[in-house]
């Protein structure tokens, strides 16, 4: 890939689309129970194909009974329609598609639920988390601006000499994204700096930061699950400026972990109340 200093000067992010953050490491429950919450993904956007992948290994990373996963696209009507279509003999948990705080789409959320009267818990994003860090440095492996050490099966050490962890919600996402980003540096050993695709600091003032400290090829590693985002035209305009561009997270082991983590401390939230 050729690099030059003209970092793009905006980028596409897709239209509209609690629990604490942080290192929740409790196991899933040895038993799912019969009346267990239904789990609601709140996908920023259109349906994509990777929200069922999601969902789909959701479910199957729950050995211990067949968990009720539903897949509810924030965009036009949809997410209201999901919700008229839950159990009313059950509690719900939703759990939002994102990395890092993102007012509009926890404003969708909130205002689905409040307009079909769905009581319902609703998670905090799922970063900042040390196995999202993780994840981006497969995506930048995978995208050959890592390299990967086969014999561990995890990525080592950097093709680039600057990263940009580039989230989505404006200042507050970029700020939450510090913490991932500081992780990342940690395991590539090169500077990382976070941005907003959506608001200030935009990528090409990560750009400007990293080349004055001495960076000239730089990757951008998107921090979003990949609903949130335009990804072909990202990486088009990367490329462009001269800029290698990871993958978006995904379906990656480490965001189902993390979204059945987050299912796991809500439901027995909603039992504790059911039971007091």
């Amino acid at each position: 890939m050729i690099y030059d200093d003209q970092p793009p000067e905006t980028l596409p992010v897709r239209g509209r689309s609690s629990l604490p953050s942080g290192r929740h490491r409790r196991p899933a429950s040895a038993d799912l129970p019969p009346d267990a919450p239904v789990l609601v993904l709140a996908v920023p956007g259109e349906k994509p194909d990777v929200a069922d992948e999601i969902a789909s290994l959701t479910r199957a990373a729950r050995s211990e009974g067949e968990l009720d996963v539903r897949v509810a696209p924030l965009a036009g009507s949809t997410f209201t329609d999901v919700l008229r279509g839950l159990p009313d003999d059950r509690s719900a948990v939703v759990v939002p598609l994102i990395t890092g705080p993102n007012p509009r789409v926890y404003h969708a959320i909130h205002t689905g639920l409040d307009e079909v009267g769905v009581k319902a818990i609703v998670t905090d994003p799922l970063g900042p988390h040390p196995l999202l860090a993780e994840a981006l440095h497969v995506r930048l492996a995978d995208a050959g601006l890592a390299r990967a050490d086969r014999i561990r099966q995890f990525s080592i050490g950097a093709a680039v000499d600057g990263v940009i962890v580039a989230a989505v919600g404006g200042v507050e996402a970029a700020r939450e994204a510090d913490m991932t980003a500081v992780l990342l540096a940690a395991r590539l050993a090169v500077p990382v700096v976070a941005a907003a695709l959506d608001g200030q600091p935009t990528v090409a003032d990560a750009v400007g930061r990293l080349r004055e400290s001495g960076g000239q090829r730089i990757a951008v590693a998107p921090y979003v699950i990949g609903p949130e985002l335009d990804h072909a035209q990202l990486a088009k305009l990367a490329s462009e400026a001269g800029l290698g561009c990871g993958a978006p997270l995904g379906a990656h082991s480490s965001v189902i972990r993390l979204i059945n983590l987050r299912y796991e401390v809500a439901m027995e939230a909603t039992m504790d109340e059911g039971t007091s």
